[in-house]
């Protein structure tokens, strides 16, 4: 099983330092989110501080950006690094879209998408091999490049794995059909994993001739740690919190909905309209959180990840806050447990 990591760091030292450490205790791969900082810009530091590790965005916003824009960003990031960077996208709510990011939203978000990431590899392929452009989709196009704007080919065949962050059906489907991998929301239960996301991956794939060994499932849970009891109960409150305002999104809602949780969802969706943020973690049942998160103490969860994960993930995507060097042993020890089978 392949390990991948959450990077957050606050300088471009920290990351440096990060991205390091974390290549040295055995991580395969590590990703930089969206969420409030660009998630491309600080790869490049990832890039030149490491020299095995694979690195991405999980997930990079796609429909704010053109697929030139990141086309060309990942394009750099895979060359400058010698062939070690994953794209990984995400569409977003249509709200987020409008009125976060100033997009337009004029269709379906899932056949955009899929136009989306056809018309990339449209443009990688005419990068790798200068091929006239001639990719007209029904929402994206790309007929125009000239020689002083083809960045030409890449030493590693022009290959960008591409990911998509999904959870609903015709995403899923569509990772079976186009994509490379699947990064798992965190908001996400075996169950829903084994009785809707695998099957639409599954079926996407055999539409498209491919097999799902091709594909590269990535996928953990919300960690609840701490030395003793009484550190795992108070690590409770903010997983909560993050279940709680996951749950109030409509666009999750089919994962609720496989466990019977429907009105659960609709409840913190009112919470939520009506800004009672702080009362919306009291939705979220100790069967919720048993379901989203592996909860125990630093000796458990090994045999707990194990447990849920194994045979159900290609990459695991596990890790945990460490804010001492004690907690940065004890993450390495179980880097080094996980990665023994």
């Amino acid at each position: 099983m392949q390990l991948e990591t959450t990077i957050l760091a606050p300088n471009i030292a920290a990351y440096a330092e990060q991205a390091r450490r974390l290549e040295e205790i055995g991580y395969d791969s590590v990703v930089t989110p969206e969420a409030g900082h660009d998630p491309f810009l600080p790869l490049m530091t990832v890039a030149e501080h490491t020299q095995k590790l694979k690195f991405g965005t999980a997930v990079a916003i796609a429909f704010p950006r053109s697929p030139m824009v990141t086309a060309q960003l990942a394009w750099d990031l895979q060359r400058f690094s010698g062939g070690r960077f994953i794209l990984g996208l995400g569409t977003q709510v249509k709200g987020h879209n409008e009125r976060r990011y100033s997009t337009a939203w004029p269709s379906p978000p899932g056949p955009r998408l899929r136009d989306y990431i056809l018309t990339m590899k449209a443009i990688f392929q005419t990068f790798q091999t200068n091929a006239r452009p001639a990719y007209q989709g029904p929402t994206y196009q790309f007929t125009l490049i000239s020689p002083f704007f083809n960045p030409g080919p890449n030493p590693d065949g022009g290959k960008v794995p591409i990911y998509i962050s999904a959870v609903n059906r015709f995403n899923c489907k569509l990772v079976g059909e186009v994509c490379d991998g699947i990064r798992l929301h965190g908001f996400n239960t075996v169950r829903y994993t084994k009785e809707v996301i695998l099957p639409a991956i599954a079926e996407g794939a055999k539409k498209a001739g491919r097999d799902m060994s091709e594909i590269d499932i990535v996928g953990g849970s919300f960690i609840i740690t701490g030395s003793n009891e009484e550190e795992v109960e108070r690590a409770k409150a903010p997983v909560r919190q993050q279940l709680s305002f996951y749950a109030s999104t409509r666009a999750y809602h089919p994962v609720l909905e496989v466990h019977g949780w429907q009105e659960t969802g609709e409840k913190l969706f009112r919470y939520s309209m009506e800004g009672k943020w702080a009362e919306m973690a009291n939705g979220i049942t100790d069967e919720m959180l048993d379901e989203f998160a592996i909860i125990g103490t630093y000796d458990q969860l090994v045999p707990k990840i194990r447990e849920r994960f194994s045979g159900l993930v290609n990459t695991l995507d596990f890790g945990f806050g460490v804010r001492s060097p004690e907690d940065h042993e004890r993450l390495a020890f179980i880097v080094q447990e996980l990665k023994k089978g």
